[in-house]
This record gives structure tokens, C-alpha cells and sequence, in this order.
């Protein structure tokens, strides 16, 4: 993130909580639409699927320059560029094979990228508003094993991933209101 001389960088917490806030809108706004297709695997919802996974690779990079302005271990997030990356690959493949086989790559995602997570809010812990990362991680971990059970099943639908995305963006939004809150503690504290 470069910035302007003699303009400060911005602060982990205050550039975390904008990109969990984003993260949230994009993930209520993407469920909403999935929701509504769940049960076809056409071209939109194969879009929609691609989409996903790619949007994560962008918040990624974003989190990555802001982690670098602000001297945070970056190693996690670059793990999950490259899972996430690979992810879109893969569900762009598994839509013409259908939902069983999205709900295998999605749910594969969801494991790996969960024990991410769960590394990266471990060691952000100081920065506050990391306990709904770590918890997300720890359920991302757990959802993603049931969506692949889910795949051997007869009537599978894509409805569940919906539900996982919302969920996902509400922990990301439990984090920007925690981050808002440690960072107005923060201000407050140091006007002494």
C-alpha cells in the first residue's frame, strides 16, 4: 500500500475492519443470489461459484499490503491466495461435472482455507476482534467435511454454501465491530 509523503499509513485495525466490512456486504449480496440458484447449476451460478473464491484472492492481496505497511506476518495469507486461486479453477471445472462434484471441491476449500483462518486470527490475537476469525475457521473446517458427505447424497444442492457464505460474512462482521470498538478504546486511552 503506498502512500503519499507525509500522509500516515492506515492502522491494521482500522484497514482489517474496512475489509471485514466489505467482506460481509459481499458475502450477504453473493449468498442472497446463490440462494436464489441453488437448485440449478446454470452458467449464473457457475459465475457465481468462480466469483466467490476469486473475491477471496482480492481481499487476500488487499490484507497482504495492509499487513505489510503495518510489519504483520503475511505467510497465512499468501497459503490462502494459492488455495483460493486453485479453488476457482477447480469449481470452474466441477460445474460441468455438476453440484455433487462442486460440493466436493467447495467443501475441500472450506477445510483447507478454515485451518488457515484459524492460524492467521490465532496469530493476530493482539489486534483484537480475531475470536470470530478463529471461531469461523474452526466451523469453515467442520462445514467444509459436510459438504463433501452432503456430495454423496442424492438431491444435493448448492443452498448449504449460501448459508456457509452468510455465516462467513457475519463472523467477518462480529470482527470490524470488535476492531471498531478496540480501536475507539484505543483513541480514547491515549488522549490521557
Amino acid at each position: 500500500m503506498d502512500t503519499l509523503p507525509g500522509t500516515p499509513a492506515i492502522s491494521a485495525p482500522a484497514a482489517l475492519r474496512r475489509l471485514y466490512l466489505t467482506r460481509f456486504v459481499v458475502a450477504a449480496v453473493w449468498a442472497a443470489l446463490l440462494f436464489s440458484t441453488a437448485d440449478n447449476l446454470g452458467p449464473f451460478t457457475a459465475a457465481l461459484l468462480v466469483i466467490y473464491p476469486l473475491f477471496d484472492v482480492a481481499c487476500a492481496v488487499i490484507d497482504i499490503r495492509s499487513a505489510q505497511v503495518n510489519g504483520r506476518p503475511v505467510r497465512g495469507l499468501h497459503v490462502n491466495i494459492a488455495l483460493s486461486a486453485l479453488t476457482g479453477i477447480g469449481l470452474a471445472i466441477a460445474a460441468t461435472s455438476g453440484i455433487p462434484a462442486v460440493l466436493r471441491v467447495w467443501g475441500a476449500w472450506a477445510v483447507t482455507a478454515g485451518i488457515v483462518q484459524l492460524i492467521v486470527g490465532a496469530t493476530r490475537r493482539q489486534l483484537g476482534g480475531q475470536w470470530a476469525m478463529i471461531a469461523s475457521g474452526s466451523l469453515s473446517t467442520l462445514a467444509g467435511a459436510s459438504f463433501i458427505a452432503q456430495a454423496g447424497k442424492d438431491g444435493a444442492s448448492l443452498s448449504n454454501l449460501a448459508g456457509y457464505a452468510f455465516l462467513g460474512g457475519v463472523f467477518f462482521l462480529f470482527s470490524a465491530l470488535r476492531l471498531g470498538r478496540t480501536r475507539t478504546k484505543a483513541m480514547a486511552g491515549g488522549r490521557g
